[in-house]
């Protein structure tokens, strides 16, 4: 039993981490401050169940969806690196934050950024991804399998909650402190890109340069 915990308390921090839900608000809060509470609200479950699928499609089929295509997970952290620098960028310049949207368009734009960025790659990134391939290649017996189910639904919950409750924190910090926190946010989610971005280039390179 006490092993099973520690299992799951391994599996649910290492999914946190990766998929970070403090630093997903910023952006969330950023990308949604047009629309009302309820709009922002849809916006965050929408994006929550699309990642969570996607993770759970991953961990059963995910190697072989990948060999199949012949995809390769340093692909997914090159494209997944440039999709976040972007993204960091416009929330350096306060871009987002100034986005309007017209109410015949709302519909569309909660469903296009509930999908991208938000689920694929904030949430559900090539990290996440990977993780879930990997730990469910390892689990092989059907608790550590329920455990890691389990595990994702769970970092899934909080990162809905976080998001949920996003629009108090917006109320708390005011309209300077959310600026000041975009920008910031801003700048990390760019370092991460290029983080993300390089890891998956140098094994890319290692393979055309055939450096071991």
């Amino acid at each position: 039993m006490t092993e099973n915990i520690t299992t799951a308390i391994l599996f649910f921090t290492s999914f946190f981490t990766l998929i970070n839900p403090l630093g997903v608000m910023p952006v969330f809060m950023t990308m949604t401050s047009s629309l009302t509470e309820k709009q922002r609200n849809k916006t965050a479950l929408r994006a929550v169940i699309i990642a969570f699928f996607t993770l759970l499609a991953f961990a059963f089929s995910g190697q072989v969806l990948f060999n199949f295509f012949g995809i390769s997970v340093d692909s997914f952290r090159i494209v997944g690196g440039i999709i976040f620098f972007f993204v960091g960028y416009d929330m350096l310049q306060a871009r987002l934050g100034k986005t309007k949207i017209d109410e015949s368009d709302i519909k569309t734009y909660v469903d296009d950024i509930s999908i991208t960025p938000l689920a694929i790659p904030m949430i559900c990134g090539p990290g996440a991804i990977t993780n879930a391939i990997v730990l469910m290649e390892d689990a092989n017996t059907y608790t550590l399998k329920i455990i890691l189910l389990a595990s994702i639904f769970a970092i899934m919950l909080v990162t809905y909650l976080i998001l949920f409750f996003s629009s108090k924190i917006i109320d708390f910090l005011g309209e300077t402190g959310n600026k000041v926190m975009m920008r910031l946010m801003g700048l990390i989610v760019m370092v991460i890109a290029v983080e993300f971005f390089f890891s998956g280039l140098k094994p890319i390179m290692r393979d055309i340069l055939n450096i071991t």
